[in-house]
């Protein structure tokens, strides 16, 4: 597996007892997920969860808790992934709007739908975070911040923290 997992974030939205989910084309299979896609370089996880919310769905995601962070490691292609997960509601939708590359549709699913897809989801966090979702699990939006590499340090602590040799491996 990867030493350095691939940094997601997704969508987990509840309407009527039924999930906003996209079914998206991953190499020659149809799948199902939530609105979720990677954090890009230097972007805050919730800039990041609304982007992918509105690229792949065309609904504008207003997260309000989270849900958990969640470490996969995929047994085929010895990747591994670290998703983190929002709750949150959709506001305005633009139907007139592309969605991403490779998603084909939105969908809105209740969990025994979702069930029945189960050899469809692309991975298993899909049912795990809804899951979790539906036993209460909400956690303030500000658990999973983004530390900046000087933020905040006074000049003799930045000199102590950056020069340790843990720190220097992951900045």
């Amino acid at each position: 597996m990867s030493l350095r997992p691939d940094l997601t974030v997704a969508a987990v939205v509840e309407r009527d007892g039924q999930f906003l989910l996209v079914e998206e084309r991953v190499g020659n299979r149809m799948v199902f997920n939530q609105p979720s896609g990677h954090v890009e370089r230097g972007e805050q996880f919730l800039d990041a969860v609304v982007r992918e919310a509105l690229e792949e769905t065309a609904w504008t995601f207003r997260p309000r808790a989270l849900i958990g962070i969640y470490l996969w490691e995929h047994p085929e292609k010895q990747r591994s992934f670290l998703r983190v997960a929002y709750a949150g509601d959709v506001i305005d939708h633009d139907p007139a709007r592309p969605l991403d590359r490779g998603i084909e549709r939105t969908v809105w699913l209740d969990r025994d739908q979702i069930v029945a897809r189960t050899a469809r989801l692309r991975s298993p966090m899909v049912l795990r975070c809804i899951d979790d979702y539906l036993e209460g699990t909400r956690l303030p939006l500000d658990v999973a911040k983004r530390v900046l590499k000087d933020a905040g340090l006074s000049p003799e602590a930045r000199a102590r923290t950056l020069e340790h040799p843990a720190i220097n491996r992951l900045i």
